[in-house]
């Protein structure tokens, strides 16, 4: 079971805060490699993912603040995705698969489906709740789960949601696919509350491409299959490279005999403390439990999902503690 939720039984609390002195320009890329940690989500029998963003190196990319990349998973052996409605807050999911079929309903009354190569993109302000179903057309899941913290003056803004299906870009032996943000001359449409890039980037066996980026932005590059060079940094599947803000040009190399997939994401230095817990981003404890309270008590700060079967996800309990700060490390 994977989904753009976190579904652990014992989610963990963690304040994030921005960067410290850490955009300074520099005419080298700086690489910090952050390895996945894995994750299990739900049962027995459902998938592990592999968790890049939180972590105690890392707690965020610009706004990305959460990033799980699951699969390929066969579903006939995991049972799929049935994941009931459950709630979000203060940030906004986004869906990206490589492979597979899921559907989506909110309680805007969206009824969506996420495809390969479709973004989907829902925005839990104030609240909002969801479910996720793989299709019986969806024989292996492979994708990423991303979230995006929203600033403070539009972390309880009004449901959304949004989808689309960017054209390919093929530049160099490079298929890029710009799903949030601009990349390699193109724009997406869909709207965010503070800058962004995402972008699935493919290169061909034994290719380089070099970008021209935002220097304004801090990046990391996810990668999903084959052996890509990031400056000097050789990175492997299911790793992340960092780049510090100050780069205005990343040049990636598959240093593979087959085809390289991989993820750019992308953003300035986020300048606000946030909580995450759960399905909730806030700015303080209080703010996660209230959140948690008044989805327990099926307040209308959620609303109600229709077309799903069974019942909500309930809350897990929350930490006997309050909420201690975890901080991106400070630059050298």
């Amino acid at each position: 079971m994977v989904s753009v939720s976190n579904v652990e039984a014992e989610p963990s609390a963690v304040r994030c805060g921005a960067l410290v002195d850490d955009t300074r320009p520099a005419k080298v890329a700086r690489v910090d490699v952050i390895s996945a940690r894995e994750v299990p989500l739900g049962g027995p029998r459902a998938m592990s993912v592999r968790r890049t963003l939180p972590q105690r190196a890392r707690t965020l990319i610009g706004a990305w603040c959460f990033a799980d990349h699951y699969g390929p998973d066969d579903v006939s052996r995991t049972g799929g995705m049935d994941v009931p409605p459950h709630p979000h807050t203060g940030l906004q999911t986004v869906s990206w698969l490589f492979s597979g079929e899921i559907e989506h309903r909110d309680s805007l009354g969206s009824h969506a489906l996420v495809r390969p190569g479709e973004l989907n993109l829902m925005t839990g302000g104030y609240g909002i709740a969801h479910s996720e179903v793989s299709t019986p057309r969806a024989t292996v899941l492979h994708g990423v789960q991303l979230w995006v913290a929203l600033p403070g003056d539009h972390r309880n803004t009004a449901r959304d949601f949004q989808h689309y299906a960017p054209e390919p870009v093929r530049i160099d032996g490079a298929e890029i696919r710009v799903f949030l943000g601009s990349l390699a001359g193109d724009t997406s449409p869909v709207r965010t509350f503070s800058p962004l890039l995402g972008a699935e980037i493919t290169l061909a066996p034994r290719t380089a491409i070099t970008l021209t980026v935002d220097a304004d932005f801090e990046h990391g590059l996810l990668i999903d299959s084959g052996d890509v060079r990031l400056a000097d940094t050789l990175l492997r599947p299911a790793e992340l490279g960092y780049v510090h803000p100050g780069i205005d040009a990343l040049t990636l190399v598959n240093e593979s005999d087959g085809a390289a997939r991989t993820i750019l994401l992308g953003g300035p230095p986020f300048d606000e403390e946030i909580v995450m817990w759960w399905n909730f981003v806030g700015r303080t404890h209080e703010d996660i439990v209230r959140a948690r309270e008044d989805w327990e008590a099926s307040s209308d700060r959620f609303g109600a999902v229709e077309g799903h079967p069974g019942d909500r996800l309930p809350a897990p309990n929350l930490p006997n503690a309050v909420i201690t700060p975890r901080r991106n490390p400070r630059s050298h």
